[in-house]
C-alpha cells in the first residue's frame, strides 16, 4: 500500500502536468463513470489528502475526481505519441488527456466523481494530514490516545488518527520509538514524540526518489526493519522478526524494541527474550 509521501509525489506530478490545462481526452473505464465526459473542462489542480488523490475541474458545478491507489493502483504520465506502459490495457480505469500530457490510471480500486463542494464526504473522516496544510500534531496525538488499549501499530495505520502512514512507516516508526507494534498506545513513553517523528520522516522523504528512514540511500540499507525478516538488525545484530498485524506483515527487532511480540498478541506462547551476552 502506498505511503503518504509517495501519494504526495504522485499528486504533485499530476498537478504539474495537468493543472491549468483543458482536457481533450476523457475516458473512464468503470461502469459507474462509463458515460461521463469531462472533455473541455480545465483541471484546476491535483491535491493529496492522506492517501487520497483529489483532481479538481472547473465548471458548474465544479467537480472532483477522487481516486485511491490502495495496494497497487498507479497514475502514469505520458507524452503525446508515447507508448503507455503502466500495465495491460484491461487494467486501465481512467484516461485524462491534454494537448501536452496524458494521465492514465491503472488498477484504481477507488474512482468516483463528485461535486467539489462534497469532498468532505470522502475525506472528511481523515485525521490531520502529515503532509498537508492542516497538520496538527496535538490533534493527531490526542486521536491516537483515544483508544489506549489499542496496539500502536494498528493505531498508526488508522487514517482517522493521522493520515498518511502505511505499513512501511508503521514498522519503521515503532523501531525508532523502541517499542513493538503490539504495545498498547497508552503505554507509549512519549506519544507526542512519535507523532513528531512521523511528520519529520514523511516530510523528509516526500522529495526523495528512494525512501529512507536510516539516513542511508544505499540499496538494502534504507530501512531499519521493514522487509528485513531474519536479517541482522543494523543496531544490535539480532535477527529481525516478522508477524502479521491486522493481516499485514509487520517487522520488529526483539532486542531493540520493548513490548509484546506478534505471537504474544495472537494469544500464543511469547517469544523468549533475546540473549543478553
Amino acid at each position: 500500500m502506498p505511503e503518504g509521501d509517495s501519494v504526495w509525489q504522485a499528486a504533485h506530478r499530476l498537478d504539474a502536468a495537468l493543472a491549468g490545462r483543458t482536457l481533450t481526452v476523457s475516458d473512464f473505464r468503470v461502469p459507474k463513470l462509463a458515460t461521463v465526459d469531462l472533455t473541455g473542462r480545465t483541471v484546476l489542480g491535483v491535491q493529496p489528502r492522506g492517501k487520497h488523490l483529489l483532481t479538481r475541474f472547473d465548471g458548474t458545478p465544479a467537480l472532483t475526481l477522487h481516486s485511491h491507489l490502495r495496494m497497487d493502483g498507479a497514475w502514469h504520465l505520458f507524452a503525446p505519441g508515447e507508448r503507455w506502459h503502466g500495465g495491460p490495457a484491461h487494467q486501465i480505469r481512467a484516461v485524462l488527456g491534454t494537448a501536452d500530457r496524458t494521465a492514465v490510471g491503472y488498477r484504481l480500486p477507488v474512482l468516483e466523481l463528485l461535486r467539489t463542494a462534497d469532498e468532505e464526504r470522502v475525506v472528511g473522516h481523515l485525521g490531520p494530514d502529515l503532509l498537508g496544510p492542516d497538520w496538527d500534531p496535538a490533534t493527531a496525538a490526542a486521536r491516537l490516545l483515544r483508544q489506549p488499549d489499542r496496539p500502536v501499530g494498528e493505531a498508526l495505520l488508522d487514517q482517522r488518527n493521522l493520515a498518511g502512514i502505511g505499513n512501511i512507516y508503521k514498522s519503521e516508526l515503532c523501531f525508532l520509538a523502541k517499542v513493538t507494534p503490539w504495545l498498547p498506545v497508552g503505554e507509549l513513553p512519549d506519544p507526542d514524540q512519535l507523532v513528531d517523528l512521523a511528520h519529520r520522516l514523511l516530510d523528509a522523504n516526500r522529495d526523495r526518489g528512494r525512501r529512507s528512514t536510516t539516513g542511508s540511500h544505499r540499496a538494502g540499507q534504507t530501512l531499519y526493519v521493514y522487509g528485513r525478516a531474519r536479517r541482522s538488525c543494523f543496531r544490535c545484530g539480532t535477527p529481525v522478526r516478522t508477524a502479521l498485524q491486522d493481516d499485514r506483515p509487520t517487522y520488529w527487532c526483539p532486542r531493540c524494541q520493548s513490548g509484546p511480540s506478534g505471537r504474544t498478541a495472537a494469544g500464543r506462547r511469547p517469544d523468549p527474550p533475546p540473549p543478553t551476552g
